[in-house]
């Protein structure tokens, strides 16, 4: 019998959609499911009274992202459709904000740094550096910082001032229990902040590119996926279909509950929540100098990790004369958040903002708060060491796809697990009796 469908692909955010663009490259049929009602998953972007805001992902690298510039080659964008932002990321210290973080300029400035820690910071980047090609970000279990902890390989105000406010804040993780060693590579291959880039008609331009490929069927939960002797089975909303291969691009705890059989790397695999409110403005806001994002470090602040002034990143994306910032929550408090309303969320983000953006309560014209329960993925020790087995097993009926492939909290590990799932079904033929 004749499946129902070549390539199932469950997910469309960005990892579904750029494996079915590389799986059609390669003549297969593929179909994408997406629970939500729209598509782009964490690359979503929302329009409302003129202002575009982009409800997950802010920015992409000129450099350290090789699989999203050809992907964007691909898709005929120019780089005109994807502006350098030009204004750089501050911290919050002692008061105030201190420019240049992530910036070379920062070693010289101090960027909230002590000399001590500069120091330091100068010398884990060199060593670091000197060793590049260790630190692989297709390999984040083959580094030589093992299985290493952030708050292990970095301490006192390097630790507190940069590393836990940049991971804790943009990324939500726990410095205690991520490794260092994706990091690193991830620092090392994307440089400095000053060369950050956004789409010019938000994040979800490229996703908006591909599902107009191809079909996407949205509002479509995939309820189980199972293998069988010559594909896999899935329920469609308690209707079976089958498919010679199904793609699982969803978050890895989600992708374990789909399909149980999942290997182990899989189940190993830990997102970390995100709590964000925007906030619609009625004129812009300065509280921390020229920067476009305020990370603030835990240590000064434990419920509000961070600002971004949207209107910075690039012209248009509010109407003329108004504002946007997004406030992120702390990874203290998230967790107990993201089940309250979003009027208490939005009071409790807001209240703490005030004294980093002076004014936003009463320059507020709307919120939108988003809630992303699998934000991004943490690298910890229990999942590198599942990896390299994830990563040899033969090609199987079901595949996976998204940024926990590599670890690396971006969305260019998420189109890189594209291109990785492609290769793999396109250089072995599934035996009859299909792999989990």
């Amino acid at each position: 019998m004749s499946a129902d469908l070549d390539v199932a692909v469950v997910g469309a955010g960005i990892a579904g959609l750029a494996a079915a663009h590389r799986l059609r490259a390669q003549g297969r049929s593929v179909h994408v499911f997406e629970a939500a009602d729209h598509i782009g998953g964490r690359m979503t972007s929302l329009r409302r009274d003129g202002y575009l805001m982009d409800t997950g992902a802010e920015m992409i690298g000129s450099s350290g992202y090789p699989a999203t510039w050809r992907l964007i080659r691909d898709l005929g964008l120019s780089d005109e459709e994807i502006p350098l932002i030009g204004a750089g990321l501050a911290v919050w210290r002692e008061g105030r904000a201190h420019q240049h973080v992530g910036d070379p300029r920062g070693l010289l400035v101090g960027a909230g740094l002590s000399a001590g820690a500069r120091l330091e910071l100068a010398k884990l980047l060199g060593g670091t550096a000197i060793r590049r090609r260790a630190y692989d970000p297709d390999s984040p279990e083959s580094t030589p910082q093992g299985s290493r902890t952030v708050a292990e390989v970095v301490h006192g105000d390097l630790h507190d001032y940069l590393f836990q406010p940049l991971t804790g804040g943009f990324y939500g993780w726990d410095t205690e229990r991520a490794s260092a060693g994706p990091l690193l590579s991830h620092m090392l291959a994307v440089g400095a902040t000053k060369t950050f880039r956004t789409y010019r008609d938000g994040m979800d331009t490229v996703a908006r590119a591909l599902a107009a490929q191809g079909e996407v069927s949205t509002g479509v939960p995939i309820r189980e996926v199972v293998t069988t002797g010559s594909g896999a089975r899935l329920v469609v909303d308690h209707t079976p279909l089958t498919a010679r291969t199904v793609v699982l691009a969803v978050p890895a705890p989600v992708a374990a509950c789909l399909h149980p059989a999942a290997p182990e790397f899989v189940h190993r695999c830990e997102f970390r929540p995100m709590l964000k409110v925007i906030c619609q403005l009625d004129r812009p806001l300065d509280g921390f100098g020229p920067a476009f994002g305020l990370a603030v470090p835990a240590v000064e602040n434990p419920v509000l990790a961070g600002i971004v002034c949207d209107e910075r990143k690039h012209v248009g994306r509010v109407p003329d004369g108004l504002g946007l910032a997004t406030l992120v929550a702390g990874q203290e408090v998230v967790t107990d958040l993201l089940d309250e309303s979003d009027d208490e969320i939005s009071r409790t983000l807001i209240a703490h903002a005030e004294q980093y953006l002076p004014g936003l309560a009463h320059a507020l014209r709307g919120t939108v708060v988003v809630r992303f329960r699998h934000g991004l993925p943490m690298p910890t020790a229990w999942a590198l060491a599942a990896r390299a087995e994830f990563v040899k097993r033969a090609p199987s009926a079901v595949e996976y796809a998204g940024d926990w492939y590599t670890l690396r909290p971006c969305s260019e590990a998420a189109i890189r697990s594209a291109e990785l799932v492609a290769a793999r079904l396109s250089t072995s033929e599934i035996p009859a009796g299909a792999r989990g």
